[in-house]
């Protein structure tokens, strides 16, 4: 079928009841957790996991990805408003926007935020809407070890989900792959690291493991160490949060270039939303003719990160849906979801189940039209949520977790694991280990021994096989150049700094 009628595909079913009930749903609470400080859309899309698990697998996947470009919405208004981001992609919102809501233009940056989301956000869907059969028709030629290259290339992605170190990122990373291997093995049928407990024969249970890590940890966090909020008096109304047009004239190039940035720094695996902002933020502020205003309030400042943010998520859902790899920590996630219903993201998947893909892809074009509506009229509500005490929502998303990884197998050792892996979360962000790379090396572990295990049995145990053949070779490359380029950066940089001191 050609690109129109998928979409025809597409939207007869993205246009179902349920399906836009869903998408309604998915994006009113991603918009919500976007504007609340400290959950961010990782937390939203874990937490859902469980919620979703009882529904058709297209379903399931438009409502978490409403959860997932929604709250690239909602982080812009704690940034504007409180110089707090929602998420750490609206980061940079923060230099401008704050700014302009301290000279009384809050509504402008608010109108500003929801419009570049908009249109950056439908621009990265109808790039993935081009490009991502051409690519999964290119990957369906792969065997075994250009899946093990693929894969392999997915797991260096923890050089980019590091953080500030990337010896705790790899050893994050690490510690994902350890778990991912307890259960039986898929192989030899052996049970690993079960210790005689037959609950973790199917392994630690993924949803457990994820809704733990993201947002039980988040939650003791954010109990211990609350957000310090200061708001400022502002008067909202549709009438004021429109730009007016020297707005659109000063910030349309910083939207559009933004949206291109965003998009393609998204589909690089591992890049992700944040990068992205900061990229478009700096770009505009090197070829902007007056780079001294940035940082005081310029409009620029607001169109430029929030046209990226929204354009990377687009983006970082094209290597998901065709080649099965994580854009993102929060694509990360969405791919156990997936496996857990029974969809294997690849090229394959555009063959086998070509009404659950462009189901999805059509009903980010509603998704992006019902956040638009939602955003400017219902700004003012986000703004008083925003005064919410933490020792009432955090109890809330902790019942809502139980709950939920409960609900899935109604099983309450999957509860303990839940508990147990929250302990381990608040561990890690007290030690400033980021638990993205241990959610990857958790989806992609099994993936990368299946396919490295059957690559070896073709080749009767010769590593030849994956230089022999040419996208294995190039993938492989690829993986080693990823993964070993920020080491040896850091090492020059190390050794450099001595001769910068003097």
């Amino acid at each position: 079928m050609d690109l129109f009628q998928n979409l025809a595909l597409g939207f007869s079913v993205a246009l179902s009841v349920q399906n836009v009930i869903s998408c309604f749903i998915g994006v009113l609470l991603g918009t919500l957790i976007g504007v609340l400080p400290g959950i961010g859309p990782v937390t939203g899309v874990a937490v859902l996991i469980p919620i979703t698990y009882g529904l058709d697998p297209t379903t399931a996947l438009i409502t978490m990805a409403g959860v997932y470009y929604g709250a690239m919405y909602g982080g812009s208004t704690t940034s504007i408003l409180l110089n707090v981001p929602g998420e750490s992609s609206s980061v940079m919102t923060c230099l401008d926007g704050y700014q302009m809501a301290r000279k009384g233009r809050a509504g402008a940056a608010l109108g500003m935020a929801a419009l570049a989301s908009f249109i950056a956000g439908t621009f990265a869907v109808i790039a993935l809407t081009v490009i991502a059969k051409p690519l999964a028709d290119f990957a369906v030629s792969f065997g075994p070890p250009e899946y093990f290259a693929l894969t392999f290339l997915g797991l260096t992605l923890v050089t980019s989900l590091t953080g500030k170190s990337m010896i705790k990122g790899i050893m994050s990373g690490v510690f994902g792959l350890l778990v991912a291997s307890i259960g039986i093995d898929a192989i030899s049928g052996a049970a690993r690291f079960t210790f005689g407990n037959v609950f973790l024969l199917d392994g630690a249970g993924f949803i457990g493991v994820a809704v733990g890590l993201f947002a039980v940890g988040e939650v003791l966090v954010n109990m211990e160490e609350p957000l310090q909020r200061v708001f400022l008096e502002t008067k909202l109304s549709v009438r004021n949060l429109l730009p007016n047009a020297q707005d659109w004239k000063d910030s349309f190039g910083a939207l559009w270039r933004g949206s291109l940035i965003g998009f393609v720094v998204g589909v690089l695996p591992g890049a992700g939303a944040t990068i992205a902002s900061f990229l478009s933020y700096a770009t505009e502020k090197k070829t902007s003719k007056h780079p001294e205003k940035f940082g005081t309030g310029i409009i620029e400042g607001v169109a430029a990160p929030e046209g990226a943010n929204n354009a990377a998520t687009g983006g970082a859902l094209v290597p998901l849906l065709t080649l099965g790899i994580p854009g993102s920590g929060t694509t990360a996630v969405m791919l156990g979801a997936l496996l857990i219903h029974g969809m294997r993201p690849g090229p394959m998947l555009f063959e086998t189940n070509p009404a659950f893909v462009w189901g999805f892809i059509a009903s980010m074009y509603l998704g992006n039209i019902m956040l638009l509506v939602l955003n400017l009229p219902l700004i003012g509500m986000w703004v008083q949520l925003l005064r919410v005490p933490y020792k009432l929502l955090m109890p809330i998303i902790m019942i809502i977790s139980a709950v939920g990884v409960y609900a899935t197998d109604n099983n309450l050792f999957d509860v303990w694991v839940m508990f147990a892996f929250g302990v381990i979360g608040y561990a890690m962000r007290k030690l400033d280990f980021h638990p993205a790379p241990a959610v990857l090396g958790l989806v992609l572990g099994p993936m990368v021994e299946r396919s490295l295990r059957q690559a070896l049995t073709m080749s009767h145990g010769s590593l030849a096989i994956f230089f022999a053949r040419p996208i294995s070779a190039v993938l492989i490359i690829i993986a080693l150049l990823s993964l070993f380029t920020p080491m040896v950066r850091a090492v020059w940089r190390r050794a450099g700094s001595p001769a910068l001191t003097t």
